[in-house]
């Protein structure tokens, strides 16, 4: 997402956090949000995101090893028949 999306997706949290607790003072509203251990949707879809490609790369290393075990594998074999 670009920037400016994420910035709109803030800002209307924070503008439901305005009218729940009735201020107009972003400070306020960051409190809030700080205390009620509340990530804004920039945060939230910044650390879904790493960790998406986190298990995305570990499962793509995961399967490259396998193949590359399997190929050699099969090399073997192949080179141990032939050699008999």
């Amino acid at each position: 997402m670009q920037n400016y999306q994420l910035n709109s997706l803030d800002f209307v949290i924070n503008r439901f956090f305005m009218k729940l607790f009735k201020t107009s003072n972003i400070r306020i509203v960051q409190l809030f949000q700080e205390l009620f251990h509340f990530e804004p949707p920039s945060v939230q879809l910044a650390r879904r995101r790493k960790l998406f490609l986190d298990k995305f790369c570990v499962n793509a290393c995961k399967c490259l090893l396998v193949k590359f075990f399997c190929y050699f594998s099969l090399l073997f074999i192949i080179c141990h028949v032939i050699g008999e």
